[in-house]
């Protein structure tokens, strides 16, 4: 059965400025980049230290994503990271804004949310491992 996540596919509206977010800010690796002709869009692979990928896709017109007040489907992606206070202020000084860290009140781990150039919401999560 289901094993782990391999991959979250992401749309973006600027493809340049969301490669640069997710490369140059949050340091994931490029694994493939491929422009597609026939539909006009990029396909960006990007992983993360265990393996798990991340594909930003570029789509003329595109609609906006709903978030505010959220929708139904996916709310956010969670990033494990070892402390969150320290990534935190690493992204802050990249110029990323992030929220104030709050407290999973059910496993006591520390977590802040931001987002990504389209406003995705983004979560760091300070694992328990």
């Amino acid at each position: 059965m289901l094993k782990r996540l391999h991959h979250a596919a992401i749309i973006c509206s600027d493809y340049q400025v969301s490669r640069h977010f997710y490369t140059e800010l949050l340091g994931l690796r490029v694994l493939a980049e491929h422009y597609r002709e026939q539909r006009l869009s990029y396909k960006l692979d990007l992983a993360l230290p265990d393996g798990s990928q991340i594909e930003l896709f570029s789509f003329a017109d595109a609609p906006p994503r709903p978030s505010y007040p959220e929708a139904r489907g996916l709310r956010h992606l969670a990033f494990a990271v070892d402390d969150v206070a320290l990534c935190k202020a690493t992204l802050e000084a990249k110029g990323i804004a992030l929220e104030a860290i709050r407290i999973d009140e059910y496993t006591g781990q520390p977590f802040v949310f931001f987002a990504d150039p389209d406003g995705l919401p983004l979560e760091l999560y300070q694992s328990c491992d």
